[in-house]
């Protein structure tokens, strides 16, 4: 789409590029920038010339640059990341419940659909399931650590004042190597996700179950251990901030999501080691 209104456009190469000018927005991959029409802005700030790592592996844990693709994030889980990191093995599982073909994916970027925070954002999906931190510079130099979970504020809002920037997303060792499963569902088969489901359990026995798409903002739940099919469903079912639109009612949200949730209790206790 020809966005009319932007007169300027300017490359990143320093933080120092990052201060804003009025009018002007932060541009990563762009696919949903350049989407639609964006009346109240006059210029691009391109963050892909900055120069992050797309992807940095301590033992820590995994930090994926906000620039970095999709598409990297798929073929980096697929063919580099360390074994015992099991949980990226549903990577792919995250980028295939976006409503995007591979092409998007090869442009997209991580930090791109975490900012534009909707609610069937599936990298808010996979980065809330595995503890993900967002690491935001600030305009004042400093910068802010908040888990992804709570970064986002509804379907399409975030925490994020002007002027900020998301960083990186840091995904921590232990949730890494747990046994992870997600699992999405949509009225249409090639429609917007109506909900996406993530649960895990970690070596400690700890259990996180997460709520997207179906809820306006990510929903998180932690149990001590994997919960019985009636403590799993009623805590689903009470969770807050199931939402209608045209591809789905509330109640639909509600009742998808415990289905789903059930199907990956079942999963995560079948892929029990033997006691």
């Amino acid at each position: 789409m020809d966005i009319h209104t932007v007169t300027s456009f300017r490359r990143a190469l320093s933080r120092d590029d990052l201060a804003l000018a009025p009018g002007e927005t932060f541009l990563a991959g762009g696919t949903w920038l350049l989407s639609e029409p964006q009346p109240g802005t006059t210029g691009f700030v391109d963050l892909t010339t900055l120069g992050w790592p797309d992807l940095q592996a301590t033992d820590a844990g995994l930090r994926i640059g906000a620039t970095c693709t999709i598409g990297r994030l798929v073929r980096w889980s697929q063919a580099e990341a360390p074994p015992e990191w099991t949980a990226a093995g549903s990577f792919p599982d995250a980028a295939n419940a976006l409503l995007a073909s591979f092409k998007i994916w090869r442009t997209a970027t991580v930090g791109g659909n975490i900012c534009r925070s909707f609610a069937a954002g599936a990298m808010v999906a996979l980065a809330a399931g595995l503890d993900g931190t967002a690491e935001v510079w600030t305009p004042d130099g400093a910068s802010r650590h908040i888990p992804v979970a709570d970064l986002v504020t509804g379907d399409g809002t975030n925490s994020l004042a002007r002027g900020e920037v998301l960083r990186a997303i840091d995904l921590p060792d232990a949730a890494l190597r747990s046994r992870f499963v997600l699992r999405k569902i949509a009225l249409a088969e090639h429609g917007r996700s109506g909900a996406v489901i993530t649960g895990r359990v970690d070596a400690d026995g700890g259990t996180v179950f997460g709520v997207t798409a179906a809820t306006a903002r990510p929903v998180v739940l932690r149990f001590p251990r994997l919960p019985s099919a009636t403590v799993l469903r009623d805590a689903i079912h009470a969770a807050s901030g199931y939402y209608t639109d045209p591809l789905g009612s509330a109640d639909w949200r509600r009742g998808v999501s415990g289905v789903l949730a059930e199907r990956i209790r079942v999963a995560l206790h079948a892929e029990a080691p033997a006691a």
